[in-house]
């Protein structure tokens, strides 16, 4: 239904940015269910809490400046500023200085509202998109059936392969889908979200034009496959599997321990991302475990125990 009323927009956005519509409906979906979610924190107070005991002070700073200079140029009511518990606003989740850096007219009525203009707003999500780096015409993700002996350490964005060299390598592509010659000499990564036990994914360089946008493989994953649902049925051809998750605590531990055995050199965040995953599956490899690439239990244990 989406499609249908916003399609003169989504297909000014797609001649303009390059950035298919659904992209940027599903965006849309993720941060305000449409436009249904009512942003609950008054803008000025969070980026203000935020630039006073946040993490990144220094980035909320000038949040927090950007958001005044919104309310001084008459681009927003304070009424109307409303925000997430991280200070971004509008139908599509910018934070001010993003406004200013990616906000489009869109609908051609003299202002950029990502409050009341749904065209502007998924404009403006083009925009950041196409800024960051978006290729036009390539596709965000394949999702492919990998090799038994797939070595899932290799699922980090640093190890990058034409599709081709995944596909003669064993990694197929599901429902018997077929590739042209100009999608195999695409430049992929590997993505494994469930470690051996989920889909798994070869991800191309938009997925991490959308990963620019939010940074967790979780909301790329969601915004790329709501995206492809908006035009086929299928979900995804492997299943989660509801794999047993540690505790965000427990996993930074892990983190400790692979830093400690110089195996992680990332952010102690207790997020399960890819170099965790990777970080981990090298330990089982030196341990003489299985290698799944997925936090246990087992393998926490195993890494405390490790001298």
């Amino acid at each position: 239904k989406l499609i249908q009323q916003y399609r003169p927009a989504l297909a000014e956005i797609e001649r303009r940015f390059g950035v298919p519509g659904p992209i940027v409906l599903a965006i849309w979906g993720r941060e305000t269910d449409f436009g249904r979610y009512a942003l609950p924190y008054d803008a000025l107070r969070v980026l203000a809490t935020q630039a006073y005991v946040g993490r990144r002070k220094d980035q909320y700073r000038t949040e927090f400046i950007m958001a005044l200079k919104m309310l001084s140029d008459g681009v927003v009511t304070r009424r109307d500023l409303r925000a997430s518990w991280g200070g971004a606003v509008g139908l599509t989740q910018f934070l001010p200085s993003e406004y200013y850096k990616h906000g489009v007219d869109l609908d051609g009525d003299g202002k950029v509202d990502l409050w009341h203009s749904v065209p502007d707003a998924l404009g403006s999500a083009a925009k950041q998109l196409a800024n960051k780096g978006w290729q036009s015409g390539l596709r965000w993700a394949y999702e492919v059936k990998p090799p038994a002996n797939v070595d899932c350490t290799m699922g980090v964005p640093e190890v990058k392969k034409p599709i081709g060299d995944w596909l003669r390598a064993g990694f197929v592509p599901v429902r018997g889908q077929r590739l042209s010659a100009a999608e195999q000499q695409q430049s992929a990564s590997l993505l494994q979200p469930e470690g051996i036990y989920g889909p798994a994914f070869l991800t191309t360089a938009n997925y991490f034009v959308i990963k620019e946008y939010n940074f967790s493989d979780l909301y790329v994953l969601f915004v790329g496959h709501l995206a492809d649902r908006m035009s086929s049925q299928a979900g995804f051809a492997t299943p989660w599997s509801a794999s047993q998750q540690l505790r965000s605590k427990d996993v930074e531990a892990m983190q400790k321990g692979l830093t400690r055995l110089g195996l992680y050199a990332d952010k102690l965040d207790g997020k399960a991302g890819m170099q965790t995953r990777a970080a981990l599956g090298t330990f089982q490899k030196r341990a003489g475990l299985r290698v799944d690439c997925w936090p246990s239990e087992t393998v926490l244990q195993a890494i405390n125990a490790a001298r």
